[in-house]
């Protein structure tokens, strides 16, 4: 019912289920084994009661809570076991938080990394005996100004908020503190223009050139051609996951693989990415399972590489490395296909994709003008000429709308023309009939 772990550094922990079903973690820190198994019993037996499996906790088991000290009391507080103190103000945020990290199995590890940079600059700004009580809202908007003094782009500010949020939540639902503190502060991911970059197909072919093996111009090319995430979707790629003849691979997606259907998708080896991955398939050594078998460590950087490699092809590095690869190929591509299919390949949705990777590019003006150029268009009479204009530039219109004309219309219906309906055809309007007076009488008015 309850596992109790030693960890290489002395340090002893219990593992549990709750009542939510979502495993937990209470930190006992270096104790003797003796201590962890005595206390290890008196977790099954308040796991029982929050569960329902027992009604009410035997008396010997309050007699040792009534025993505890606050910070044992409040780190079984911090996962659930018991109700907070009457007017304790002891569970503090240094544990707390990471209790609350470790009791979050079902996250990936870049996540608790993220997780892990918001708690590092709680703890650096308030202190890990800081009480969770004794943060007020002042002391937020306090906390959130700090990182701004300190330099921090606002993307990350805003991160750091919604996990800062995300922490003292669950202290709302231990019932641990009455309000979040954090609720009122900024933290829904924000667009910023200045940071999207549109990578050519020529500027990349700069970079994979001076790439220095294989594996590094199949990691720009997943990036820029396939417009797979990277890290994650381009270290998970399998060669089983490359179907040669259909011209389509499987990538299985990281980040969304908890939301239903989303685990992976089906994405064409376009022509550009081809080559590159045949190359990397005729290097392959047998046996090996993934496409990109180097770089695979935790501590790899690779947009530390990526930027000595954009650098040595005489280029500057661009911000947000990948995701702009990964935008420059959904940009292309929605040229071409239907927004609904490039998601599907690009693996976002198009509310996603038009609010941070859609890019407007030089070459969409260079089309918009390119009319323009025309010399029938650069003349003296052309610009005295607007129906000239108009039929030479094609501007398209409804099917249903009438174009200008200085002629009278045909009579579609071969009526007489003093009859009292006429067609009238206003320039963008819709063609429609109207009852027209006769000469000599009063115009009619509506109805």
């Amino acid at each position: 019912m309850a596992s109790l772990i030693s960890d290489p550094n002395g340090r002893k922990r219990i593992q549990f289920t709750g009542r939510d079903k979502a495993r937990r973690t209470l930190r006992l820190g270096k104790c003797s084994q003796r201590q962890a198994e005595a206390i290890k019993v008196r977790v099954e037996q308040l796991v029982l009661t929050s569960t329902g499996a027992a009604n009410v906790v035997d008396a010997d088991t309050v007699t040792w809570l009534s025993a505890l000290d606050d910070a044992m009391y409040g780190k079984l507080a911090a996962v659930g076991l018991v109700d907070p103190r009457e007017g304790d103000r002891k569970t503090t945020l240094g544990p707390f938080i990471q209790n609350y990290i470790d009791s979050r199995v079902d996250l990936k590890h870049r996540t608790k990394w993220m997780l892990r940079q918001a708690q590092r600059s709680l703890i650096a700004y308030f202190g890990a005996d800081k009480a969770l009580r004794d943060i007020n809202e002042a002391d937020a908007e306090l906390w959130r100004l700090s990182m701004v003094q300190e330099g921090l782009a606002d993307a990350t500010i805003r991160k750091r908020c919604q996990h800062a949020k995300q922490f003292l939540a669950r202290a709302m639902k231990a019932k641990l503190v009455d309000m979040n503190p954090f609720a009122p502060l900024p933290s829904s991911s924000k667009p910023n223009p200045e940071r999207m970059v549109f990578v050519s197909q020529a500027d990349i072919e700069k970079v994979i050139a001076c790439c220095p093996d294989v594996q590094w111009k199949l990691i720009f090319a997943l990036a820029r051609y396939g417009g797979l995430r990277c890290p994650s979707e381009v270290l998970s790629l399998q060669w089983q996951d490359i179907n040669w003849e259909a011209g389509r691979m499987l990538v299985r997606s990281v980040k969304t693989e908890h939301h239903e259907g989303k685990e992976s998708r089906l994405v064409p080896i376009f022509g550009e990415l081809r080559p590159y991955l045949l190359a990397a398939f005729e290097e392959a050594e047998p046996g090996d399972t993934y496409c990109i078998t180097r770089y695979r460590q935790d501590n790899a950087n690779l947009r530390t590489q990526a930027h000595r490699i954009i650098r040595r092809a005489g280029l500057k590095p661009w911000p947000r490395t990948f995701q702009n690869l990964r935008s420059s190929r959904e940009t292309e591509l929605t040229e071409t296909f239907p927004l609904h299919v490039v998601t599907a390949w690009i693996g976002n949705s198009a509310l996603i994709a038009s609010k941070h990777y859609l890019q407007v590019t030089d070459e969409h003006f260079e089309r918009a003008i390119q009319d323009m150029r025309k010399p029938e268009l650069t003349t003296p009479e052309a610009a005295q000429n607007p129906t000239h204009m108009m039929h030479a530039t094609q501007i398209p219109t409804s099917p249903t709308a009438a174009s200008c004309r200085h002629t009278p219309q045909e009579n579609r219906t071969g009526a007489p023309e003093n009859d009292d309906r006429r067609l009238l055809a206003i320039c963008g309007d819709t063609l429609r009939e109207s009852p027209i007076a006769p000469r000599g009488f009063e115009p009619l008015s509506p109805g």
